[in-house]
This record gives structure tokens, sequence and C-alpha cells, in this order.
């Protein structure tokens, strides 16, 4: 089966050096002439007989440039759903914590979030403490937390948008809060959103969250209920051990800027480009992208 490896630039400085590096290893492979997806930014090349030591090649030839790059099998690439965490990974904040600064507790209730997404923690437990640290937070501070801090992060929309553009469902699956989800799906054009519901009394946070709650397996479980249990068909991105489960059962599994539990597990990640890196990784050329 053929396997295509694809790299994306954040400059063009740093294409040029992948392109010379990799040249001179993956022929080896077969490799067939680059493909261009987006001049100076992201190319592709077929390798017919990449083996199960291609990818330790391509990671001790590539190491010290600052690019993104994925081998893939090249069948089956274009991905039918997109399951998306949303906190540090389609915006750019954890919302539990920028809550925690309008409470006064951002250190304390940070703190355990780095825990949480590093694998550390039991991720139900270690989120009902931090919900009861919120309690008495007045309902306001919610939307004035969502005005102030909470931003796209750049090629979210883009991605989102390419996706159904070629028919694809776009599933926003959160450990955080419903709020915040109801939000960013519509800003970023998400058909659906899944997310755990903070309780109030009408003014004011009571501490509470609803159960179940919605962590690793309850994303998991989301994976599989929007692809019809089909998991090969999606296409899984996040960033904390949470999303772990969906990653790893996902077609393809991307971690975004993720904490190294889920860097080491994915099938490949991005650290150094935008989320438009999850669109050439299936093969998308820059002209097909739909700009949001």
């Amino acid at each position: 089966m053929n396997s295509v490896l694809v790299v994306v630039a954040p400059q063009a400085a740093f294409y040029r050096d992948a392109l010379m590096t990799l040249g001179s290893v993956i022929g080896m492979y077969g490799a067939t002439p680059p493909m261009v997806l987006s001049p100076w930014e992201a190319c592709e090349w077929t390798l017919p007989t990449a083996d199960e030591g291609a990818r330790a090649v391509i990671t001790d030839a590539i190491d010290g440039i600052d690019v993104d790059w994925a081998l893939l099998p090249a069948a089956g690439r274009r991905k039918k759903f997109l399951v998306a965490d949303m906190d540090s990974t389609i915006i750019g904040c954890e919302c539990i914590d920028e809550l925690a600064d309008f409470a006064g507790k951002k250190a304390e209730i940070s703190a355990i979030t780095e825990r949480a997404m590093r694998g550390e923690l039991d991720f139900e437990a270690a989120l009902i403490e931090r919900v009861a640290m919120l309690k008495g937070l007045p309902l306001h501070a919610l939307q004035q937390c969502f005005d102030e801090r909470v931003r796209l992060n750049p090629g979210a929309a883009t991605m989102v948008a390419t996706m159904r553009a070629h028919g694809g469902r776009c599933a926003l699956v959160s450990g955080g809060f419903t709020f915040f989800t109801s939000r960013v799906a519509q800003m970023s054009g998400f058909d659906t959103q899944r997310a755990n519901m903070l309780i109030d009394d009408g003014a004011a946070l009571t501490g509470e969250v609803g159960m179940p709650i919605l962590g690793r397996e309850a994303k998991l479980a989301a994976l599989l209920e929007e692809t019809a249990h089909h998991p090969a068909d999606a296409l899984a991105i996040g960033d904390g051990a949470n999303d772990l489960a969906m990653i790893k059962a996902a077609g393809l599994g991307l971690a975004y800027r993720a904490k190294p539990i889920v860097a080491a597990q994915a099938d490949a990640t991005i650290d150094f480009t935008t989320l438009e890196t999850a669109l050439f990784f299936q093969g998308y050329r820059r002209a097909e992208f739909t700009i949001a």
C-alpha cells in the first residue's frame, strides 16, 4: 500500500530546508517527485515502498527543522467527519482557567487543569474539584469571559468550512462547558456540539456540574456515534489526555500543540503551523480551501 509524506512549513525557509533534507533520504522508499499543495508552504510525496522503519528515518532526518509532517496511508485520506476538542485546540485558551481568573483563583485552578491535561489526574474528579471552586461566580462573568478571552485559533474556521464544503460533518466535543461550546460552534461553523453543563441558581454558579461528565470515554463515544461506528472515516484532533481515546480511534488522529502523552500517540502533530495543516494532511490543496 502506498504511503504519503506531507510536509507543511510556517515559513518558506523551513520549507526549503525540509525539501533539501528529505530529498536525500526518502529516495530509498521509491519517492515520487513532490506534489505542491501550496507554493513554499506545503507539499507531499508518494512513497510506494515505505516500511515500518520509515517514520523513524524521517523523524531523524527532519529533526531541528520547524515543520509539521505526517506519514499516512494514501488511501482514504479525506475524512467524512471532523471531531474536535475545543479548549486549546479550536480556541486559544482553557475556558475554566479564564473563568477562574474572574473568580480570583486562576493560579490554583490552572495548575489542576495542566495536570489533568497531562493525564496525571482523573479528568472527571479534577473537573468536579475545579468547578466547585467557581461557586458563587456571577453568571454575567461567563459572557464577559467569552467576549474578552475566547478567540479562534488560526485556521480553525477554514478547517471546518472546507471539510463541510466537501460534504463532511463537523462536531465540537469538549470536556468544557456548553455555555462556551454553543457559542464557539456557531462562530466557527460546526454542525453540532457537546460539552458539560455548569449548574447555576439563576444568578451565580452553584459549584456543580451536570452528570454524567463528558470526559475521555464520552469523547470516544461521541466519535463513534457521530461516525455511525466507522471511526476510520473521521479526523479527530485535540491536545489533552482526555482527547487521547478519540484520537487513537480515529482514522486520522492529530495532536494540536499537545501534551506529551498525546503527541506521542497521535498519527501526527501540529506544532508549528495552523489548523489548516489538518487539511493539507488530507491532501487538500490551498486552492480547494473554503475561507469562512
